[in-house]
């Protein structure tokens, strides 16, 4: 009888109690895990301000926002806001809070480097071009010098 030194593979065997728990987990656990992500987000206070109670970030929006302003998407507001904070302080303040806002609510960032090209125009307007861009800064991919650049031009 001759024994072979290399191990032998059963054909058609497609692995034990194991092998089906960690295939059962690799399925179920993302879900699980996006699930409650969701669910803990939704639980925040992002109002910045402290409360005794948790509250939904659905009643947290509602009450935060003013009702004239309840149909508008956040970013045209935050715009707006900082249009009208660039018309009393310096860019330099206004890009500040654009960076502060956008680090709070996360989902403002794909919205950022318009609203900062929208902010260096504007500054241009009432600046002038070189005061407008010493005031440039690496906020949103330098999307502000680029504003600046395209009212010069």
């Amino acid at each position: 009888m001759k024994h072979s030194t290399t191990p032998q593979t059963r054909r058609g065997h497609r692995g034990g109690p194991a092998r089906r728990i960690g295939r059962t987990l690799a399925l179920v656990l993302p879900v699980f895990m996006v699930l409650s992500g969701t669910l803990a987000v939704t639980r925040v206070n992002w109002t910045g301000s402290p409360a005794d109670s948790v509250l939904a970030a659905s009643d947290v929006t509602s009450a935060a926002i003013p009702a004239r302003t309840a149909a508008r998407a956040p970013e045209d507001v935050l715009r707006e806001q900082l249009m009208s904070e660039l018309q009393h302080k310096d860019p330099g303040a206004v890009l500040t809070h654009l960076q502060r806002a956008v680090n709070g609510r996360p989902s403002l960032a794909r919205h950022c480097s318009s609203i900062a090209r929208a902010l260096g125009t504007a500054a241009v307007r009432i600046y002038g071009a070189s005061r407008a861009q010493s005031y440039a800064r690496p906020v949103c991919d330098t999307s502000f010098a680029t504003g600046v650049l395209a009212a010069h031009s």
